[in-house]
């Protein structure tokens, strides 16, 4: 395998085949000239690994599928923070063609032997004698031999003049001085056989020179000196790091091999740590390495070559190994008991220092002091802190101390550091240090104290002006009694009490409603001062808190409800302006008894009841007294109206419901209205109809049928169309002026028909519209027999009904009537005969055959008319 360095530290070139298997040699990549002390080397293509000494292997088997393949050798040194990469190419070697041959080559040919010695060795800094013979090359045609060689190795551009040279004559290569190899690895020395008048009858041989190593280098450390840190109290095989050695020698051989061990150790104590012999890696070997005791080692550590035989070369390094501090001390305090004075009331005042003493690294989170205070301070009167810089305790007062209460207070304060404890294995826990404070506390002249300090009144809603609540007291610390001391209220607050300044008895200056503007939170806090006789004042607080009383009275809220056919239950909600518990929850009652025969409460919730009708309560307008009693016993009389309708939708029911009044049902406004503008219509009708019929009913003789006539005649839902149909003839027994008559079956029928001589007309004479006589027209009978159409019907009755209409909605607010309007319920599905009106509008012949199957209801009907 050929390896080319180009731009050392940045590219190498190797020359593989095509195929390579798994585990095969690449080439070799000198690691050294990029970087001296390469920690960490890898591969960015997993396909291949670097080992330490820069052989480049395959992992798997690899095909190189184009001409170049491309990885990046990368180099890490840890400590000095440098890195940096190999680019490696991998190129395809060039397949050899063989020559092309015309078809009388193909036969072989007998050749003679090439001359091609094996390549030669020559030894290291060999002592002689020179010139020293190294090989004979021999041709058996040529008499002359000349060389070029070139070396290969660190030295590849220096030209070793004068190192080799060759007889003419023999063909003998001799050396003419001694060689490094880690100067020249090997040569390669191309030597020209030719005849004594200069033909080359053989083709150049390169033969090549290899330089056996000799041991000549010592073995080094890379590094002057190496420094390492181990946590103390580190467990046996905890490894603390690793030094590293290199020698000069040809790789791979004894020269090379190199083994570790320790000289000696500082302090010459116990050994603490081992070194591994192949690899140089230090580990800890003492169960316990203490800070305290040791803080630091130093080991002369020897590396020597030939695997560590007594005749290889050796050097000597050296190796400092720090031990770090852990917490496995606990602070103690130089004194076990302190005592300091303080006056009474004073507060944020540092009354004293502890310090203590920790024996791991100062500065450090095991050494830093956390001080609490473990007994004697309930009240929360003391703290104290950690200065940082001196790592004492300093003790403070928070909150003032009463002489009157306790002379002297005795405090037990403990410490403990930052960081957890680190214990050593195998050792006992560590006890937490204390030390007890005795604080005394000096008499000061003080002012009045109020007992308690928050004084809470509650006061009834809407007491009296003048009410006495309660008292507001104070006394004199020093001697215990109330003698001499006068209270106040200062302006500015709220006006609800005052206090007398002698008793400090407390008393009410305003009614107090929790529904009147300030008062709606229903709590008030009044500062009132103490004043004794040098002056001095102590302040107390009055909480004044309005207790809720039962004042209003509940009430439901909506009282006017309709209520249909299906009776469902009507929810009353009630509400007292009142909180609890003089509110919810309500209890209804109907107090009128003979409407609670018809009517019934049953309960929803806390706020709400169900009213509703029982099973043969009549249809009308109710007013039901409901009384509704709050929790605190206060009675609200309420009147509900209920509006028992014969109704789908409430909207129904609007103008014609029904009232009960003392007993009895009466008709409203609207529905004696409504009977009355009956009444008129009915009547109107008749007069018209008698109209109609003029002096041709006085003449004309009614059949038996005429029910039947009537019948069909109110039944039809459209106007007819005047036809002419040969059915109707003359009537005989009628005058000779009059209608025609319609011969069906075996009955003989009439019904009103017009002609040229019976005509409808319309008349106008004072805005009415009369139905006329009749009239002929040329004196001749056209036999037209065309009933009265709808249209003239409606152009005769309207204006008479909508007069009236109009009469009766003049009230006193303008309003109409509703009564008119009325919405019929569903009334079943059709008859079986179909619609009547559709009778009318057929242009054949009308039969009445559809009577026969008619339902149960219009049959009896037809036959009641047809017995009149």
């Amino acid at each position: 395998v050929l390896s080319l360095c180009c731009e050392a530290c940045k590219k190498v070139i190797f020359h593989v085949p095509s195929e390579l298997e798994a585990d095969t040699l690449v080439g070799r990549v000198d690691l050294k000239e990029c970087l001296q002390s390469a920690e960490f080397i890898s591969s960015s293509d997993g396909k291949f690994k670097v080992l330490e000494d820069g052989s480049v292997y395959t992992t798997s088997a690899l095909s190189l599928s184009a001409e170049k393949k491309t990885f990046t050798i990368l180099l890490k040194d840890i400590q000095e923070q440098v890195q940096k990469k190999i680019q490696v190419d991998l190129v395809q070697e060039e397949k050899k063609t063989p020559n092309t041959r015309h078809a009388r080559d193909t036969v072989l040919k007998r050749t003679k032997r090439r001359w091609g010695p094996i390549p030669s060795v020559m030894i290291e800094n060999s002592l002689g004698p020179f010139p020293l013979q190294i090989q004979q090359v021999q041709s058996d045609t040529a008499q002359n031999y000349t060389i070029y060689y070139s070396a290969s190795g660190p030295g590849i551009d220096q030209d070793p003049k004068g190192l080799f040279y060759i007889e003419r004559e023999t063909g003998n290569i001799f050396a003419t001085r001694a060689v490094d190899r880690e100067q020249y690895p090997s040569f390669q020395i191309i030597c020209f056989a030719t005849t004594p008048d200069g033909y080359s009858p053989e083709v150049p041989l390169v033969h090549t020179i290899r330089i056996e190593d000799d041991n000549d280098n010592a073995p080094y450390f890379t590094q002057d000196l190496f420094e390492f840190c181990v946590p103390e109290n580190s467990r046996p095989g905890v490894v603390v790091g690793k030094v590293t050695a290199e020698d000069r020698d040809e790789p791979y051989t004894l020269h090379t091999t190199l083994k570790y061990r320790i000289v000696s150790q500082t302090p010459p104590i116990t050994p603490a740590f081992s070194l591994h012999g192949d690899t140089g890696v230090i580990s800890v070997l003492l169960p316990q390495l203490d800070r305290e005791l040791v803080p630091s080692y130093t080991l002369l550590v020897e590396v020597r070559d030939m695997a560590g035989q007594p005749f290889g070369l050796c050097t000597t390094g050296t190796a400092v190994i720090k031990i770090e501090d852990t917490n496995d001390n606990a602070p103690s305090f130089k004194q076990l008991q302190y005592e300091t004075r303080v006056e009474e009331n004073r507060v944020s005042v540092e009354i004293l220092r502890v310090s203590v003493v920790d024996l791991d690294e100062p500065g450090s989170p095991g050494s830093g002091a956390v001080y609490e205070i473990i007994r004697g301070n309930d009240d929360q009167a003391f703290e104290i802190t950690t200065d940082k810089n001196t790592n004492e305790g300093i003790l403070c007062v928070v909150k003032g101390l009463d002489y009157e209460t306790a002379k002297q207070r005795i405090l037990v304060i403990g410490v403990n550091n930052e960081a957890p404890y680190l214990l050593a294995p195998h050792s006992q826990q560590l006890s937490q240090s204390t030390c007890s404070v005795t604080v005394h506390v000096l008499d000061v002249d003080e002012g009045p104290v109020f007992k308690p300090c928050l004084l809470r009144l509650d006061v009834k809603e809407c007491e009296d002006v003048g009410t006495a609540i309660g008292r507001f007291v104070a006394e004199d610390p020093e001697s215990g009694n109330s003698e001499g001391i006068r209270y106040r209220i200062p302006p500015g607050q709220c006006n609800w009490i005052n206090i007398d300044d002698k008793s400090g008895e407390v008393r009410t200056v305003r009614v107090l409603d929790r529904d009147i503007g300030e008062m709606r939170r229903g709590q008030c806090n009044v500062t009132v001062l103490a004043i004794d006789r040098n002056g001095k004042t102590g302040t107390g607080t009055i909480q004044v808190c309005i207790v809720p009383g039962n004042k209003n009275f509940p009430r439901i809220t909506q009282t006017d409800y309709v209520m249909c056919r299906d009776r469902k239950p009507i929810c009353l909600t009630a509400q007292d302006g009142d909180e609890a518990p003089y509110s919810a929850p309500f209890v209804y009652r109907i107090t009128d008894r003979r409407l609670a025969s018809m009517w019934k409460l049953t309960p929803h919730d806390d706020n709400s009841w169900y009213l509703s009708p029982k099973s043969d309560t009549p249809y009308g307008i109710y007013e039901i007294p409901v009384s509704v009693i709050d929790n605190g016993g206060k009675r609200g009389e309420n009147i509900v109206r209920v509006n028992l309708c014969d109704c789908v939708t409430p909207t129904e029911c609007d103008g014609r419901t029904r009232q009960l009044s003392g007993g009895n049902v009466t008709l409203g406004l609207w529905a004696i209205l409504a009977m009355i503008l009956g009444s008129l219509l009915l009547l109107l009708i008749l007069i018209t109809i008698c109209g109609c019929c003029g002096a041709g009913v006085m003449h004309r003789q009614v059949t038996d049928d005429c029910a039947n006539h009537n019948l069909i005649i109110s039944n039809t839902e459209a106007p007819g169309e005047e036809v002419m149909d040969h059915n109707i003839i003359p009537l005989q027994n009628t005058c000779d002026q009059g209608g025609y008559g319609v011969k069906t079956g075996e009955q003989q029928t009439f019904e009103m028909v017009k002609g040229r001589g019976n005509t409808l007309e319309s008349v106008k004479g004072g805005g009415h519209q009369t139905l006329g006589s009749v009239k002929e027209g040329g004196g001749q009978t056209v036999m037209d027999t065309c009933r009265y159409s709808y249209s003239e019907w409606h152009n005769f009755t309207h204006p008479r009904l909508g007069e009236k209409v109009h009469l009766c909605r003049q009230d006193e607010e303008q309003k109409h009537s509703e009564d008119y309007l009325l919405s019929y319920n569903y009334e079943g599905k059709g008859s079986l005969a179909g619609s009547v009106g559709c009778c009318s509008d057929q242009h054949e012949e009308e039969a009445l055959d559809f009577l026969d199957q008619l339902e149960p209801k219009f049959r009896t009907l037809a036959e009641t008319c047809i017995k009149r």
